[in-house]
């Protein structure tokens, strides 16, 4: 009887240095195993459907929706792979390995950087929409936004790569039994990381659409109070200028909720050790997955393109010869 007791309550009774199983309380356990599945499910479809819009019709291959695809595919990732990994190593004992453990967290951290780079990247191209609409055209051209987003990703590899780097040489270093996933980071690569990975990009992201909300504000105010009757090409510059702006304000709902989804979890970064529950910690990391969900939602809300798209797609139409000529603007 006490062998059967010990069996269940630890991951390898057989080994010495085995870790406990995790015991969550039922409620944890439901909220874990049932709704953050069903939020890994919606987070994952969701932004497939946008890789999929984008990458197929050819008329929503533009630079800024290069952005778009870049921020769908890290938060692909989320769904796809970071949510069940952290869902299977909050409830069961971790047998797969530690190649596999170092692989979850390295996909983890790059897909959350590139995912902030990506979005400094879109404040960058509203600031020069927007502040240099004449030069737009000419300074981002679709080859040279490919070339930012791979520079972007490569990037946060090389990062991520240096940040995890004596767990690369050594995996499961930072393991403490026989059975758990973790790595481990010391105070001043902490600290390093939170002023690369969030306070400069974040002040980046800040100071450019102050500039660019400055600007909007002011051109606004000029097409609403400019005479009606003004020549063809005037109107089409107006038209231009709203759809811009339209733009602007669609990613600064983006940006806006990246920074609602990801501060908490920083400003609480010196304090993180001193929480005596682990639920508040989950529930920071839980608002940073949150956005990975909320990006396609917010698409939703403001492009008809990506409506019309998902409507082609979920009925099956981009199967027939063609359909990625379809205009979807």
């Amino acid at each position: 009887m006490m062998e059967i007791q010990i069996e269940a309550e630890f991951c390898f009774p057989q080994l010495n240095r085995s870790c406990r199983r995790p015991t969550p309380h039922w409620s944890e356990a439901v909220l874990l195993n049932i709704v953050l599945s069903l939020f890994s499910l919606i987070t994952a479809v969701l932004n497939l459907l946008i890789i999929i819009s984008v990458s197929c019709f050819r008329k929503l291959q533009k630079p800024t929706n290069i952005l778009i695809l870049s921020l769908a595919v890290s938060d692909f990732f989320v769904g796809f792979l970071i949510i069940p990994f952290e869902i299977f190593r909050k409830t069961k004992c971790w047998m797969i390995g530690n190649i596999t453990c170092l692989f979850y967290y390295y996909v983890s951290i790059l897909s959350l950087c590139a995912s902030t780079g990506t979005i400094v990247l879109i404040s960058a191209d509203r600031y020069v929409a927007i502040c240099y609409p004449l030069h737009y055209p000419t300074r981002i051209t679709l080859p040279r936004m490919k070339c930012c987003v791979c520079i972007c990703w490569s990037c946060a590899a090389f990062y991520v790569t240096c940040l995890l780097k004596d767990e690369l040489i050594q995996p499961g270093r930072s393991n403490s039994c026989i059975g758990e996933c973790t790595v481990s980071a010391d105070y001043i690569v902490g600290t390093f990381d939170l002023f690369i990975y969030f306070l400069f990009p974040v002040t980046v992201i800040i100071v450019l659409y102050m500039r660019v909300f400055v600007v909007a504000v002011t051109q606004a105010r000029a097409m609403y109070s400019h005479n009606r009757s003004v020549t063809l090409q005037l109107s089409v510059q107006q038209q231009t200028k709203k759809s811009e702006l339209k733009a602007a304000r669609t990613l600064g709902v983006l940006v806006v909720v990246y920074l609602i989804c990801f501060c908490p979890y920083y400003c609480c970064f010196y304090f993180i050790d001193s929480f005596t529950s682990t639920t508040f910690v989950s529930f920071l990391f839980f608002l940073m997955y949150l956005n990975s969900c909320l990006n396609p939602l917010i698409y939703a809300m403001f492009y008809p393109w990506f409506r019309k798209a998902v409507k082609h797609i979920v009925t099956l139409q981009i199967l027939k010869p063609g359909s990625c000529e379809a205009n979807m603007l």
